[in-house]
């Protein structure tokens, strides 16, 4: 009798369970979800984080909230929701490129693997940028001029060991050319670089440059992408001109939450994001900060940091900026 008692009530405990997830994940979100991003406000990812943060009040029942925690390349940002409880109520925004290159660049208070993709929402778009009146109107221009002058062309970047520092090495050595890389504190910094003729090319986001383009006061040669940009479709890219290695490095402006956080909840998450991206306020909202929608699931986002890394950890072993995990 005993153990038709103890059957029966592990039986009603298992159908009982089966409802404790579903009603636990209707609960969520109770409260407002917080966006933690590791950069000041009004940067590109900034800016379209906002667009998707305020599409998606329509999509999920609590606001989303920015919170800007710059510092660290992100990894300040990424500290606090890695160290956070994996409820789903704080995520980290960033670029792929920073799991790819960023975080194989530094000592983290945190292993980088808490923190996974849930959806991507932007193409970080970037390329190589000279002054209007240069003689060089194509990247070919640029590599020839460089060739018969080598060790002349002076090329801008944010600091060794990001992205546009790899993607400068990457072109001029597969051109065989020499040049003299000088780093800068940021992206608005090697714009004005290069304004002011302190250098000859930048490796840069487009968002800074995004006015100077429109005046005519820069243009751009080729975009770090594997295809051309809706917002500059005369620029070719990277790829269609033989540099396949860096598309393989497509930033991609994501939404990452905590590893342990609830399936049920990453799901809602997840629909949420899926409805954001197909509203026409999303792609509106990220056309008038200039950059490139680029919706992605989280599958496509760790092949896309996988690719990354591929290319990216030989270059950062070789000029000694890998840090040992």
């Amino acid at each position: 009798m005993f153990g038709k008692i103890v059957i029966v009530f592990l039986a009603m405990g298992s159908f009982s369970g089966a409802f404790i997830q579903p009603v636990l994940a209707a609960d969520y979100p109770t409260r407002p979800i917080e966006i933690c991003i590791g950069f000041s406000p009004g940067g590109s990812i900034d800016l379209a984080a906002r667009v998707v943060a305020e599409v998606a009040r329509k999509y999920i029942r609590q606001p989303m909230i920015i919170l800007n925690k710059p510092g660290a390349g992100g990894s300040l940002a990424a500290l606090e929701v890695a160290k956070s409880p994996a409820d789903g109520y704080k995520l980290f925004t960033n670029s792929t490129m920073y799991f790819a290159v960023t975080s194989k660049t530094q000592k983290l208070m945190f292993d980088p693997s808490l923190l996974i993709p849930i959806a991507g929402f932007m193409e970080y778009t970037d390329g190589i940028v000279v002054k209007g009146d240069s003689p060089w109107k194509t990247l070919p221009d640029l590599i020839d001029h460089a060739k018969k002058n080598p060790g002349q062309i002076r090329w801008a970047h944010v600091g060794r060991g990001t992205k546009p520092f790899l993607a400068g090495q990457l072109v001029f050595r597969k051109a065989g050319v020499q040049a003299i890389d000088i780093p800068q504190k940021g992206s608005a910094d090697a714009i004005l670089a290069i304004l002011g003729g302190h250098v000859d090319v930048a490796f840069s986001p487009f968002l800074p440059a995004l006015e100077h383009l429109k005046s005519g006061k820069l243009r751009f040669l080729m975009n770090f992408s594997d295809r051309r940009y809706t917002t500059l479709p005369q620029v070719p890219s990277a790829v269609e001109l033989g540099y396949e290695d860096l598309g393989k490095m497509i930033p991609i402006a994501s939404m990452f939450a905590h590893k342990d956080t609830p399936e049920a909840t990453k799901k809602i998450l997840g629909d949420c994001f899926t409805k954001v991206f197909e509203d026409p306020g999303y792609k509106k909202g990220l056309d008038q900060i200039g950059e490139q929608p680029r919706p992605e699931g989280a599958e496509f986002l760790r092949a896309n940091i996988k690719s990354a890394e591929q290319v990216s950890l030989p270059l950062l072993k070789e000029f000694g900026l890998y840090v040992e995990r």
